[in-house]
């Protein structure tokens, strides 16, 4: 078998009342005869489905949620992932960013002063909260796309527009706040546009690791995790490996290989699968929740909860931090990933970060672990689909 038998019994059964159910093992990737409803990054709507017990158990530890609240939380994000693209239509050039809070409940979209009233009325009795605020979304990602053309030290550890400070905001290592390099940086980006400085505990790094047991893929001595199922293959991280390299499953039998990769600049890749592997809309639980169908790729809102799972701390949960942060590796820029306040650890590169049953992308990097807490970041699912012409696997 390609997996334990626990889990080839788990994701057996959840397929099977999924309509998916087949008699064969199910590895960790695979590509078959199997097809259900796919989805495009294009064409992704939330389709609403109840909650299962254990991610409202996980929901309810992370957060501190009642059943109710957590059921709550959920319906709530699902409205406000569904929300944010009318109400950036309808804020048009006024548009200032948006996010979901969580102790209204509801979206948030900040507009500048030249949203007319209208607009601004129409953005409420579509169920969102307004806040007038001085720069655009446009002006701020300018910004920060000058500041993605400066050529950032070692301790500046990312950048993101943050639309509920409506600046940019730069993240530098907590013991290099001094230094005269992170300094001068910092002065240059100040001309750039509007800028706020925050820290961190430390700079982060990409999740991959060497060659231990588990359940994951490998390349060469390296290990990852996958990250969601497409047609032909499976998306992951582009710094687990080039395109070219061989890929073999956790019990060592070849899977297929590197299709594309990207890294730096971009932190995404796709392999080919094949020998007998095939494709499942799944995304694994590790049980502490029931194993997750994937059902579209629907972004969800700065502020919504999100969980990722991977081969070597599994399932873990956190909340949406900022989107289309610069992040400083040391092996280079990385551009337009996603912050997180989720942990994780070498090995788990790679694998997936799902908010309900909307998959979201493939983990790359971060600080701290799952002991003390840190953060991660992820490359959006959608950008690699475009990238790659791929269709991703869902139910």
């Amino acid at each position: 078998m390609r997996r334990t038998r626990l889990k080839h019994v788990c994701l057996a059964a959840l397929l099977t009342m999924a309509g998916l159910g087949g008699t064969g093992a199910l590895p960790a990737a695979a590509a078959g005869d199997a097809v259900p409803a796919s989805s495009r990054a294009t064409e992704t709507t939330p389709v609403s489905a109840p909650a299962s017990a254990g991610l409202l158990s996980a929901l309810r530890e992370r957060f501190g949620l009642t059943e109710d609240e957590a059921k709550a939380r959920l319906d709530a994000e699902a409205a406000a992932t569904a929300l944010e693209p009318k109400a950036r239509r309808t804020a048009g050039a006024a548009y200032a960013g948006s996010w979901f809070d969580a102790d209204a409940g509801r979206l948030t979209v900040a507009v500048t002063a030249r949203a007319s009233q209208t607009a601004r009325a129409t953005i409420r009795a579509q169920g969102a909260e307004v806040r007038v605020v001085e720069h655009s979304a446009q002006a701020l990602d300018a910004a920060k796309s000058r500041i993605d053309g400066l050529s950032a030290p070692a301790g500046v550890a990312s950048w993101h527009v943050d639309p509920t400070a409506n600046t940019v905001v730069i993240t530098v290592a907590r013991d290099k706040r001094a230094d005269n390099d992170v300094r001068r940086f910092l002065t240059q980006a100040r001309a750039a546009g509007p800028v706020t400085v925050d820290t961190a505990a430390a700079a982060p790094t990409t999740f991959a690791a060497g060659t231990v047991g588990g359940d994951p893929y490998y390349t060469g001595n390296v290990r990852c995790s996958i990250g969601f199922s497409v047609y032909g293959g499976f998306v992951t991280a582009g710094h687990c490996g080039r395109a070219g390299a061989g890929v073999s499953g956790w019990d060592g039998s070849y899977v297929g290989a590197f299709q594309g990769s990207s890294f730096p600049d971009n932190d995404y890749a796709w392999v080919s699968v094949g020998s007998g592997w095939w494709t499942v809309p799944v995304v694994l639980g590790w049980g502490t929740v029931p194993d997750q169908l994937v059902r579209g790729s629907a972004e969800a809102p700065v502020g919504a909860s999100i969980c990722r799972s991977g081969s070597t701390t599994h399932w873990h949960c956190g909340t949406v931090l900022a989107r289309n942060e610069t992040v400083n590796y040391s092996q280079g820029a990385v551009h337009q990933l996603t912050k997180t306040s989720v942990c994780a650890e070498p090995g788990d590169s790679g694998g997936s970060f799902i908010s309900g049953d909307q998959a979201q992308g493939v983990t790359s990097g971060g600080w701290g672990n799952c002991s003390g807490g840190g953060e991660t970041w992820f490359q959006p699912v959608n950008e690699i689909l475009n990238r790659y012409g791929l269709t991703l696997h869902t139910y």
